[in-house]
């Protein structure tokens, strides 16, 4: 942080900054992470970014955020995993008038008769956790286009070039009359939870772990 940054920040009262990356969207539903965390430390500056799914650890890399909240499993050798802080069911996104539409719910196996985006650069089994590769009776689960961001992946979406797999609470932040959402009956609830850079951990990062722990994960809900 430069001078600037610490002198705005003294004008505010504060004198240290926690930035955290959102990959998922819910952050109204962390009220209680950053309320608590707020509560506990008025001197720091909590600020809240998006953070893209392209080049997802990118930003911690960088020092563009210190802590960036995604899904699990990270298996990064120089970042540390925190806390878990909800996991919650994927729906499946289809366009409104697409064949799937009508149905109650789908497999893993329906999604392999149709595209799926891709994301890059991302690892491997980080988007196989998300997404898998096959199904379990062996089915490639075809990517189509890429896509960098959520309004392209929706657009995509609404005309029946791919469906996509989402975390449940997207329904509540993405609600669009030309989409539908089918819950997938065999697709394990998606963990999300804090990640950080371990040469870069410092007790900012520590308290608001801490807070995580304290409170313990979200409820599920869809």
């Amino acid at each position: 942080m430069d001078s600037m940054q610490r002198a705005k920040l003294a004008a505010r009262g504060k004198t240290a900054r926690l930035r955290i990356g959102m990959m998922p969207v819910n952050s109204h539903d962390l009220r209680p992470y950053w309320a608590t965390f707020r509560t506990q430390h008025p001197y720091c500056e909590l600020r809240l970014r998006h953070a893209s799914f392209v080049d997802p650890f990118g930003v911690l890399r960088r020092g563009e955020a210190d802590i960036l909240v995604t899904w699990l499993p990270v298996e990064e050798p120089d970042l540390t995993v925190g806390p878990t802080l909800f996991a919650e069911l994927r729906l499946l996104t289809v366009a409104a008038d697409h064949e799937l539409a009508g149905r109650s719910a789908v497999s893993v196996e329906d999604i392999a008769h149709f595209c799926h985006s891709q994301a890059s650069p991302v690892p491997d089994y980080w988007e196989d956790t998300f997404v898998p590769f096959q199904t379990p009776r062996g089915y490639t689960i075809e990517r189509g286009p890429l896509v960098t961001n959520m309004d392209e992946l929706l657009s995509f979406v609404s005309i029946s070039e791919i469906v996509n797999v989402l975390p449940a609470h997207s329904t509540r932040y993405f609600s669009r009359p030309d989409i539908a959402w089918l819950p997938i009956t065999n697709l394990r609830p998606l963990a999300f939870g804090l990640v950080w850079r371990a040469e870069a951990e410092n007790d900012l990062i520590r308290a608001f772990a801490r807070v995580v722990t304290d409170l313990g994960p979200l409820p599920s809900r869809l």
